[in-house]
């Protein structure tokens, strides 16, 4: 069992100022590992929620696949492709992933598993 936090922060590089989710899942009980964040960072082709008219938690690709990261099942779809990927809950430090290379594989977990017609083949 998990329970996961959201956060969204700032930061300035270059001149410019990005946005940056970020999602971080701390394995139950408390203390037995260390916590998994999953960032997304906004940049080209990418959408982080900054305001209208997007809403609070969407991330995606501006062509492409998305997700909300409020939403339960997505944060599972995370959870799943990470692990699929190698990511095991060990040890005390919290783990960093990029979320862009989670993605595409989750959202595609997530749309099998919510289309009434069932999976795609």
């Amino acid at each position: 069992m998990y329970l996961w936090t959201l956060r969204h922060s700032h930061s300035v590089a270059n001149g410019g100022q990005s946005c940056c989710e970020t999602l971080t899942l701390y394995p139950q009980p408390a203390g037995a590992v260390g916590p998994l964040r999953i960032a997304f960072t906004e940049g080209p082709g990418r959408y982080v929620p900054g305001g209208a008219p997007l809403g609070s938690g969407d991330v995606g690709y501006s062509r492409g696949a998305s997700l909300n990261l409020h939403e339960p099942g997505a944060v599972r779809a995370l959870l799943d492709a990470a692990s699929t990927r190698g990511w095991q809950p060990e040890g005390s430090r919290a783990v960093e992933i990029d979320g862009w290379s989670l993605l595409e594989a989750a959202a595609a977990a997530r749309a099998g598993a919510t289309d009434p017609a069932g999976p795609k083949e």
